[in-house]
């Protein structure tokens, strides 16, 4: 399991992560809040399934 996600976009997936798993909790309160574990996950893992099938990586060359 080769890093693609980096930088900016891993920064982005944790927090948009924390941001909707919150909404399980307080706010809203809704179930809809814990699709916010697969940002949070891809994030903290560095690793999303869909960048290889689509071709992607967001990790600079040093770190892959």
């Amino acid at each position: 399991m080769k890093a693609n996600v980096g930088g900016m976009d891993r920064i982005l997936r944790v927090l948009v992560g924390i941001a909707l798993l919150s909404q399980v909790f307080v706010g809203l309160q809704t179930p809809w809040g814990w699709i916010g574990v697969i940002p949070l996950l891809t994030g903290v893992f560095r690793f999303c399934p869909f960048y290889p099938l689509l071709g992607l990586n967001s990790c600079s060359r040093e770190a892959v």
